[in-house]
């Protein structure tokens, strides 16, 4: 029998490649504005946020593998038809035009120009980079090339080049010392479990139940058919992604925490990273990772549209995949001019709601051969975590939401009941439960179908 095996020279490939669909200027802001918001405790909110920025996505794409599904429609369809229909469409949006997509315009605006606008030109000058940013989108996403992936070639180690040179300063010349700053106080007791929320942001683990297939394609390609060996090369290669991604994260992290000697807390990371790199590059140094940052997230957004409208057609034929494309770079065009902070605080109460699904949706995958996919066990679980998640998103919604009297009753009812209500884990307890009772009804159905063969 043929070995089925790949050489370091594909591991190499392969994780280079998952690091590129991966990382994107987006993926640097949310690191730097923890490592401010943790400062002292940076270390333990640092592990958090690699749980569930570079674990979860490493899971995710095991997940793929292991059940051979052909993306998150066809992971989440033991639950149900229609469950999973709603679930990639919630995920497509999320990752598409209500929020993923409009930041990779907003970050980068952020970076370049946050520090330097008034409150009155922020919103035409936004306008401005925004539609010229999504004009450039549309246009090249149309007819997807070779020559966005050529481009993102050259421009990821430009990017990575970059961020080398502002470590080094960061290193040789630090703004300060991380454990002598004040922590905010959500950080000083429980640096950890915000950390692990603050993670939800990188959206990599919705990501990764999105490029999944791709990876799991590949690996296909280069002689690999078993599903355990593929899921074994989708993890080994995947760890040198997820190691250089854990490296920068922490890096960034600690960063962030030491510039508080500088900088006060900043209202979103894409500040704090372009005051950074001002203190040790000077402007010229501010304005290259502003043009990088814009080179950088045009082509994720390209990938994003690319991959929405591709989605959505295959799912649905009627619509032609022009119109789907010129849907997602019209929606992100307009909600990118509502801001970088408030596509944040609106993107919190569905992440909230959707990474719960997800995670325990990808340790269902992962378990599923213990009890040969049965439904029951996916139903169950799905069932006892989905109010919780439900609540969790009301809790961590705008105030025009979580602020009003029933959103009030029900997280006062959610806080007496459920444990870690107040750190929103609330859904941990109950999938939990969920998974047992599946595992038991299976168990119990198993006996019962093996009585009846011995009879």
């Amino acid at each position: 029998m043929k070995t089925e095996k790949l050489t370091t020279k594909n591991y190499i490939f392969i994780g280079s490649m998952l690091f590129g669909m991966f990382f994107g200027a987006g993926n640097l802001i949310f690191p730097i504005h923890l490592g401010q918001l943790a400062s002292s405790n940076w270390f333990p909110s640092a592990i958090g946020l690699l749980i569930t920025g570079t674990l979860l996505p490493l899971l995710a794409i095991i997940a793929i593998s292991i059940t051979k599904a052909g993306g998150i429609y066809d992971l989440a369809k033991p639950i149900g038809q229609k469950y999973a229909t709603i679930f990639m469409i919630l995920m497509c949006a999320t990752l598409g035009p209500l929020f993923a997509t409009p930041r990779t315009a907003t970050t980068p605006f952020q970076i370049a120009f946050g520090q330097h606008l008034t409150a009155s030109q922020t919103p035409i000058a936004l306008f401005i980079y925004s539609l010229i940013f999504f004009g450039i989108t549309w246009w090249f996403s149309r007819k997807p090339t070779g020559i966005i992936d050529s481009i993102g070639k050259l421009l990821n180690p430009a990017f990575l080049i970059l961020l080398a040179i502002i470590f080094g300063f960061a290193f040789t010349l630090p703004m300060g010392h991380a454990a002598s700053q004040a922590t905010t106080s959500l950080y000083q007791h429980d640096a950890f479990l915000n950390g692990f929320l603050q993670g939800y942001n990188t959206m990599d683990a919705l990501a990764g139940l999105l490029f999944g297939i791709a990876i799991v394609t590949i690996i296909k390609s280069l002689g690999v058919k078993r599903p355990g060996n593929i899921a074994k090369a989708a993890a080994k290669s995947s760890l040198i992604s997820i190691s250089l991604e854990a490296l920068i994260y922490l890096i960034l992290i600690w960063i962030g925490a030491t510039s508080l000697q500088y900088f006060k807390l900043s209202a979103d990371g894409g500040i704090a990273f372009s005051q950074i790199a001002n203190h040790f590059m000077g402007l010229p140094g501010e304005i290259i990772l502003g043009i990088m940052a814009t080179l950088t997230c045009l082509t994720t957004a390209i990938g994003l549209s690319t991959s929405f409208a591709e989605a959505l057609h295959t799912k649905f034929p009627k619509i032609s995949y022009a119109l789907w494309n010129g849907l997602t770079c019209g929606l992100s065009l307009m909600i990118a001019n509502i801001g970088l902070d408030q596509i944040i605080a609106w993107s919190t109460p569905m992440l909230m709601f959707l990474y719960p699904l997800a995670i325990t949706l990808i340790a269902l995958s992962i378990l599923s051969p213990l009890f040969k996919q049965a439904r029951i066990v996916y139903i169950m679980t799905t069932i006892f975590t989905i109010i919780p998640a439900i609540i969790d998103g009301i809790a961590s919604a705008p105030a025009i939401i979580s602020g009003s009297a029933w959103a009030k009753a029900i997280l006062n009812l959610d806080q007496a009941i459920l444990p870690f209500a107040g750190y929103g884990m609330d859904w941990a307890i109950p999938a939990l439960i969920g998974l047992i009772l599946g595992l038991a009804i299976y168990g119990l159905q198993m006996l019962k179908q093996r009585k009846l063969v011995t009879q």
